[in-house]
């Protein structure tokens, strides 16, 4: 195309001059002449455009011209910023991430057979330990754990221990994951109960909101306020309403070490728990199926994987495929993820693509631009050509009538 364009500024040159003697042969050879002329303008000027954005015309240090190497780092910066404005938003990954079922691809997964090697335990030490677990009486082994770790946590005060990792965590910014968990909490909760909001709304509207229709634009301007105002809260750490949630942590984490109104409650609640049969149950149901799992496991290590735990993660992937609600929790869960790692790493993402181009020199980056984008601007040089062309005929038709 450079080639076809530089033919035709040629060509325009040659009938130029082929011309300026026939001027006074006949007046059709004046509207050629200024064609060639004007077309000669327009394509030079063209050629000086096009060039001068990649490089300097005819090596000149001309002003204003070698426009993307000159301004290499500040295209990349741009690039960058178009990219965390466009591509990375939170609104974006979330509608790309809503048309894509990660549950379903989940389940697929899960479903195949695993493959791979199996270690194999020694045979005696397996066996060993299997009938060390089997001879043990397991509602005496279980009762008497459970009366050790009970006893052991009714001596232990647990409400100082809470205060103190909550203070530390506080002053590590260890706390800022529970904030933005309570943060996407409040808005997964909004979002479930959406219609229950909008429900009240419209039933507080009155009969003229309800006419009019205003009473859905007040729902909706209810809730898209309220989804910015979480979503302002999660991007923003000196957001006022996050150092609230930060002032009510602190204010915890000192009623936990010194109140002994909050300390008491927090153990009077731990007793309760203790004490609860329910409690007392779970636990045995729980060293039940650990023992029992231990034991196959010692007993059959090559099929641990393919065993119950390969039945396990194929339950769950066959749950995953066919159970509609649990792909809309998942999915959203994925969702909620994607869109925290953009908010939070997207400054980085950005800040990656930035550098990377910085870094490129200013051949590889004309060249890589020029190539993408070069036969379009050639196109320009010869449009360019033809259009200066038809103005110069234009010019000349006026002022021959004049």
């Amino acid at each position: 195309m450079r080639l076809t364009a530089t033919a035709m500024l040629i060509l325009m040159a040659g009938i130029f001059l082929a011309t300026h003697r026939l001027l006074d042969a006949h007046p059709a050879w004046g509207y050629v002449h200024a064609f060639a002329e004007a077309a000669m303008v327009g394509g030079l000027a063209d050629w000086f455009a096009v060039t001068a954005l990649f490089r300097h015309p005819l090596g000149l240090p001309i002003p204003h011209t070698a426009i993307i190497p000159e301004n290499k780092d500040r295209i990349a910066d741009t690039m960058a910023q178009f990219l965390r404005e466009n591509f990375l938003t939170p609104a974006v990954v979330a509608r790309r991430m809503h048309a894509m079922n990660m549950a379903r691809a989940i389940g697929d997964f899960l479903v195949r057979a695993p493959e791979g090697t199996q270690t194999r335990i020694g045979a005696g030490a397996a066996e060993l330990f299997a009938g060390v677990l089997e001879s043990l009486d397991p509602d005496r082994l279980g009762g008497q754990v459970r009366s050790g770790l009970k006893q052991q946590l009714e001596r232990f005060e647990v409400a100082p221990l809470l205060g103190q990792m909550l203070e530390a965590a506080i002053a590590d910014k260890r706390h800022l994951p529970l904030i933005d968990a309570i943060i996407r909490w409040a808005g997964l909760t909004l979002e479930d109960n959406e219609e229950m909001v909008r429900s009240m709304i419209h039933k507080r509207a009155n009969a003229l909101l309800r006419w009019t229709g205003l009473d859905e634009r007040l729902a909706n301007s209810v809730l898209d306020g309220l989804y910015r105002l979480l979503a302002e809260v999660l991007v923003d750490p000196e957001h006022p309403l996050r150092h609230k949630i930060e002032e009510g942590l602190e204010q915890a984490a000192r009623d936990l070490v010194h109140d002994p109104a909050t300390r008491e409650k927090v153990e009077r609640m731990k007793r309760e728990l203790l004490d609860n049969p329910a409690v007392a149950d779970w636990w045995q149901g729980v060293w039940e199926r650990l023992r029992t799992r231990l034991v196959t496991m010692a007993r059959e290590p090559d099929s641990a994987l393919d065993g119950w735990l390969g039945s396990t993660l194929g339950e769950i992937g066959g749950a995953l495929r066919q159970d509609a609600r649990l792909q809309m929790q998942v999915n959203r869960f994925a969702r909620r993820t994607a869109v925290g790692i953009a908010t939070r790493y997207g400054g980085q993402i950005v800040q990656l693509v930035s550098e990377t181009v910085r870094r490129w020199d200013a051949r590889t980056i004309t060249d890589r631009l020029e190539s993408a984008v070069g036969r379009d601007l050639q196109f320009i040089r010869i449009n360019g050509t033809l259009v200066g062309g038809l103005v110069g005929v234009t010019i000349h038709a006026v002022s021959s009538a004049l």
